[in-house]
């Protein structure tokens, strides 16, 4: 008999061409399932992401879910870290006794895009560069208001046409700065995103800061659904998948580096 296992998880993207197994290339599934299928000695494990990330991008809570036929030990926890890599970090291994799918059964993804505007050697690969840039952040904060007026973001889609539908229900945008003002944080929360949205929409973002894009404009491609004549994504390294909830799953990630706290100011 099938238990379901969920694994909750952590990675730094760095170092990977993103979350899925894809031919001649190195990606967080692919390390993940090799080295659980040598601790379990199996010929093979196959394991079922609660999204996708793109190349670069980080993920400082994730799910994944596998099917076995075994009783797992309780030191595998410590031993499937002990064979991962340094940048994947495994924090519980649960028993499930219903079969949570862990990417469609999943209600809201939380995910932050962090910017920084001066060259800073311990922020520049887990945030995006953007030294040369004067930021009009009263521009961008009512842009970023605007994100939870509309429910279609085909505009803001890499490949509208692969999805089924491009409706996202986004119940939460912000703004923050750190204190200094060096430091900026894109949160969004929704039940679902598209393919490079959210980093296509931090780069218009970006381009509403340095006057390139206005905030009607930015509207208009929201009401309309017509994508801008230029698309093109921030940098990933400044995007995390920060959080991801289920309807009966619901825990808090380790990684307190990404919490909300005092020095973050919301706009």
């Amino acid at each position: 008999m099938l238990t379901r296992y969920f694994f909750h998880i952590a990675y730094n993207g760095k170092n990977y061409h993103g979350w899925q197994r894809q031919p001649n290339v190195r990606s967080v599934q692919e390390v993940i399932e090799s080295r659980l299928a040598e601790v379990l000695r199996r010929p093979s494990i196959t394991i079922v992401g609660c999204g996708r990330t793109d190349a670069g991008v980080h993920a400082s809570q994730f799910f994944f879910h596998t099917d076995l036929n075994v009783s797992l030990n309780e030191d595998l926890l410590f031993v499937l870290n002990k064979r991962l890599p340094d940048d994947i970090s495994v924090f519980d291994i649960i028993k499930l006794e219903d079969k949570i799918h862990a990417r469609f059964d999943a209600k809201e993804r939380i995910y932050d895009y962090f910017i920084h505007t001066s060259k800073n050697p311990f922020r520049k690969d887990v945030s995006a560069l953007y030294d040369d840039k004067v930021l009009n952040l009263s521009e961008m904060n009512a842009a970023v208001n605007l994100l939870t007026k509309y429910e279609d973001y085909r505009a803001f889609c890499k490949q509208p046409d692969l999805h089924n539908t491009t409706i996202c229900k986004v119940h939460t945008a912000k703004l923050f700065s750190k204190v200094n003002g060096n430091e900026l944080r894109f949160h969004i929360a929704s039940n679902r995103f598209l393919r490079g949205q959210i980093r296509i929409i931090a780069q218009k973002l970006l381009d509403i800061g340095t006057g390139k894009f206005s905030v009607s404009e930015f509207e208009d491609c929201l009401a309309s659904k017509n994508r801008p004549e230029l698309i093109k994504p921030a940098h990933p390294e400044g995007l995390f998948l920060s959080k991801v909830s289920y309807p009966s799953l619901n825990l808090p990630s380790p990684c307190s580096f990404l919490s909300l706290d005092d020095s973050w100011q919301e706009f």
